[in-house]
């Protein structure tokens, strides 16, 4: 493991999130249903399956350094789907992850982390020839972070087709991923098999660009590839600075830029986040904005995973959800709140909370 790459993360300014109206109690249950061949619809239960990286973060036990002047790193678990999946989890659903770690004792560990939050594991694979990827952390004074890369090439880049559980991925209801696992070969392939699988057997699929731009080869590239499969997803998440990147510029609060260069018409739901200001939603039936509340940011590693488990974990449960706009703002009411608790505390999965915890922060509403 002998390159490093080191990045800003373009939603590491997350100093708050946004409320906006109260929980309706029905998005506590439900059921999501599959079209057959002939037609009729079976009944599947409300899975996510999160596909791609998962890895060990190293945070500087101190904030406000930088990588080489930290006097020493605590390790924690992380990479965006395996977050997105133990949050769900966390949060009382039902998730499983697929992807590759090394056959080593980091490996060892973030399968064991898995199995801990109860987060199906199965379609999980140990590389004896490849080491589990490692990324360094900064933490800043004002909470933003900085990331140093460590994948020469590191297991989770060589997940092959044929060591993917088809059977765990239609069984998804929801089928989440990211773009990490576009970049190289073979878990490129392997990820679009998947998401191939996942939608001929009826799920949503769940897109999060999450981009990590040192990763790339170039931002071109980075640009090409993961717009590739943007008009197959049916849920997309997306920061402000993504949607500078993605369309070269362009200012991420004007709702045109949203609709005519990202929105697409097989897109169910868009939700573009915005860090303290809030986060803005596209549907084909309307769009809007809910506000944000401050909350003192104390690491925000892990938030927007934290906020992609919470709508995912709403939209499982009735996948429906994003046709009526009440509903739809109470589930980002909740994701939302889920980011929130989740900047409060050190690391990613460490930091996941609880629907408890959720609740807890949660405005106080009448029945």
């Amino acid at each position: 493991m002998s390159n490093s790459n080191r990045s800003k993360d373009p939603e590491a300014k997350m100093s708050g999130w946004c409320f906006p109206v109260n929980l309706d109690r029905s998005m506590r249950s439900g059921h999501s249903f599959k079209k057959s061949s002939s037609g009729s619809f079976k009944e599947k239960s409300p899975l996510v399956v999160c596909f791609g990286e998962m890895l060990i973060d190293f945070v500087p036990t101190v904030g406000g350094v930088s990588i080489s002047e930290s006097p020493a790193f605590k390790k924690a678990p992380g990479g965006a789907p395996a977050n997105v999946a133990v949050g769900i989890s966390r949060l009382g659903g039902s998730s499983a992850f697929i992807g590759k770690v090394g056959e080593d004792e980091f490996g060892f560990l973030l399968a064991d982390i898995l199995k801990q939050n109860n987060v199906d594991s199965s379609g999980m694979r140990f590389d004896p020839n490849a080491r589990t990827a490692l990324a360094f952390v900064t933490l800043r004074a004002d909470g933003e972070r900085e990331f140093m890369f460590f994948r020469n090439p590191s297991a989770d880049m060589l997940l092959r087709e044929s060591e993917l559980d088809t059977n765990l991925v239609k069984k998804a209801s929801i089928f989440h991923f990211g773009s990490i696992s576009l970049i190289e070969e073979p878990c490129k392939s392997t990820h679009l098999a998947a998401m191939n699988i996942a939608k001929k057997s009826g799920s949503l699929l769940s897109y999060d660009p999450n981009l990590r731009l040192p990763l790339w080869p170039s931002p071109e590239i980075a640009r090409k590839t993961i717009m590739s499969i943007w008009k197959l997803a049916d849920i997309i998440k997306i920061s402000e600075d993504e949607i500078r990147f993605l369309t070269g510029g362009d200012d991420p609060n004007d709702d045109n830029v949203v609709l005519k260069k990202l929105y697409h018409s097989n897109l169910k739901l868009l939700v573009v986040t915005e860090g303290s200001e809030g986060c803005r939603y596209y549907t084909k039936e309307f769009k809007g904005r809910v506000t944000g509340v401050k909350v003192k940011p104390v690491d925000t590693t892990g938030a927007g995973d934290a906020f992609v488990g919470g709508i995912l974990h709403s939209l499982a449960a009735n996948l429906n959800l994003y046709k009526d706009e009440q509903k739809l703002r109470e589930a980002l009411l909740f994701a939302n709140a889920c980011g929130a608790v989740t900047v409060t505390e050190r690391g990613a999965i460490p930091a996941l909370p609880t629907r408890e915890a959720v609740l807890q922060i949660l405005p106080k509403s009448t029945d």
